[in-house]
C-alpha cells in the first residue's frame, strides 16, 4: 500500500494546513506525518550524530511511493501532482530536514530534469529505479566560482567521435556520494555562443553521467553546520567519458533548462521550509503548555503566547504562498515569481521560528538531541540553498519590471 491509499477514519482530523486540500492530499499528509513521527523522528538523533544517511528509511520511503509522487506511472511513478510532493516534503521536514531534503533534491533536482528534458530512452533507463527509491540522482550545478552566477561555469565537455569528455569540479552537491547514487546530471561548457550584443559567451549544456564511472570522484563529505544526515560532496570529473546520447535536452539549452528546474525545486524547497517552521511551532506549543516556572506554565505569560502566535502567523503565510506556487506548477501557468516568493518567505519563517522555539525551550533547546536544536542548526542553510535570499529578491524585482536588478 502506498502513502496515498489509506482512508482517513471518521474521527481523524486533517493534518494542520491541509484542511482546504483534496481528500487524497489529506490522506497523504496523514500517512507521511505518521511515518515521520513513528519512524524518522525516533532515529533522527542517532543518524545526525553518525552523520550517515539512513538507507533503510530511504528505502521505506521508496516503498511508500514518495520518490515517484509526481512521476508518471509508466516510469513506476505515482502519477500525482507537484503538490503531492510538497505535502510529503513538508511533513518530513517537521522532524528531520535532512530526510526531507534527500527527497526534495532526489526528485526535484535529480529525477525531474530527466523527466522534463530527457528522451524517452533516457526516461526509461533512469526514472523507474529513481521513482521506486532504489537509487538517488544528483544535480551537478554549483562550482567554486559559479553558484548564483552559473554563467561562470568552468566544467567543460568536449564532443569527439561520439563521446563527451567531461573535466571539472562541482561543489555542494546533494545525494552525490551515497551507496545508491546512480546518476549525476552535470552542467558544462560545450562551446561558445554569440550573445545579442555580438559578444561571445559560453554555451552551457546538460549531460547525464551514470555513476560510478571512470574519472568520477565524490570527494569526502563536507563537515556541515547542519543537515548532518544529508549526503553532500564536492565532485571531480577527470576525463569522464559518456556517449553523445547522454546529452540532456538540446545542446546549448543547459542554462535555460536548469533555471526552469531551479524554479520548480524552489517550490519543493519552500515546502521543506514550511515543514521546519511548523515543526518548531509544534515544539514551542507543547513545551509552553507543560513547562512550569513560578507555579504556572510559561505559555500563560503573554510574551510567550504572543511569540508563539507570531510563529503560527509565519507558518500560515509561508504555507499559503507555497501552495499557490505548487498549484501554478500543476496548472501549467507561469510561476517564477511565485516560486521565489515562496522560497523567500518560507525560508525566513523557518529561521525565525527556529530561533523563537530555541528561546522558548531555553537550555534544553541548545542540546543536540532536541529536534529544536537541530532545526536551529539546519535552518541556517535555508536562506542560502537553491538560491540565496538576495537571488530571490533579484528575481522578484526582475519579474516586477526592474530588469537591471539581476546581473
Amino acid at each position: 500500500m502506498t502513502a496515498i491509499d489509506r482512508e482517513l477514519t471518521s474521527t481523524e482530523l486533517p493534518v494542520d494546513g491541509t484542511e482546504m486540500l483534496s481528500p487524497e492530499l489529506q490522506r497523504l499528509a496523514a500517512e507521511v506525518r505518521t511515518f515521520a513521527d513513528e519512524v524518522v523522528a525516533p532515529a533522527s538523533y542517532e543518524y545526525d550524530t553518525a552523520r550517515r544517511l539512513p538507507l533503510d528509511i530511504i528505502r521505506e520511503m521508496g516503498r511508500m511511493g514518495l520518490f515517484g509522487l509526481p512521476l508518471p506511472t509508466e516510469y513506476d511513478g505515482q502519477g500525482k501532482t507537484y503538490m503531492h510532493l510538497c505535502v510529503a516534503v513538508e511533513q518530513l521536514a517537521r522532524v528531520d530536514q535532512s530526510i526531507a531534503v534527500t527527497l526534495e533534491a532526489g526528485l526535484g533536482l535529480g529525477a525531474m530534469p530527466i523527466y522534463r528534458f530527457g528522451t524517452e530512452e533516457q526516461r526509461r533507463t533512469y526514472l523507474p529505479s529513481l521513482a521506486r527509491g532504489e537509487h538517488l540522482a544528483a544535480f551537478g550545478l554549483t562550482e567554486a566560482g559559479a553558484g548564483s552566477d552559473a554563467g561562470a561555469t568552468k566544467t567543460s565537455a568536449t564532443l569527439e567521435d561520439g563521446w563527451w569528455t567531461i573535466d571539472g569540479t562541482k561543489q555542494f552537491i546533494t545525494n552525490s556520494g551515497t551507496p545508491i547514487t546512480s546518476v549525476v546530471t552535470v552542467t558544462a561548457v560545450t562551446g561558445e555562443v554569440e550573445r545579442r550584443d555580438g559578444s561571445r559567451g559560453p554555451e552551457l549544456s546538460t549531460i547525464i553521467v551514470p555513476v560510478p564511472i571512470d574519472g568520477f570522484t565524490a570527494l569526502p563529505a563536507y563537515d556541515k553546520v547542519g543537515w548532518h544526515t544529508s549526503d553532500t560532496h564536492p565532485l571531480v570529473f577527470d576525463g569522464v567519458k559518456v556517449p553523445e546520447g547522454n546529452l540532456l535536452g538540446e545542446r546549448g539549452r543547459g542554462f535555460a533548462n536548469f533555471l526552469s528546474i531551479l524554479d520548480e525545486g524552489r517550490v519543493a524547497f519552500a515546502a521543506l521550509c514550511v515543514g521546519a517552521a511548523q515543526g518548531c511551532l509544534e515544539q514551542a506549543v507543547d513545551y509552553a503548555k507543560r513547562r512550569v516556572v513560578f507555579g504556572k506554565p510559561i505559555g500563560d505569560n503573554q510574551h510567550i503566547a504572543f511569540t508563539i502566535a507570531r510563529m503560527q502567523a509565519r507558518v500560515a503565510g509561508a504555507r499559503a504562498v507555497m501552495h499557490d506556487a505548487a498549484r501554478r506548477i500543476d496548472a501549467g501557468i507561469p510561476f517564477t515569481k511565485e516560486a521565489s516568493l515562496a522560497k523567500l518567505i518560507a525560508s525566513e519563517a523557518a529561521m525565525a521560528n527556529a530561533a523563537d522555539a530555541t528561546q522558548i525551550w531555553g537550555g534544553y533547546g541548545f542540546m543536540n538531541e532536541n529536534v529544536v536544536a537541530r532545526h536551529y542548526r539546519d535552518s541556517r542553510i535555508l536562506t542560502l540553498g537553491e538560491g540565496s535570499t538576495e537571488v530571490q529578491l533579484a528575481i522578484i524585482a526582475k519579474q516586477l519590471g526592474f530588469e537591471k536588478s539581476f546581473g
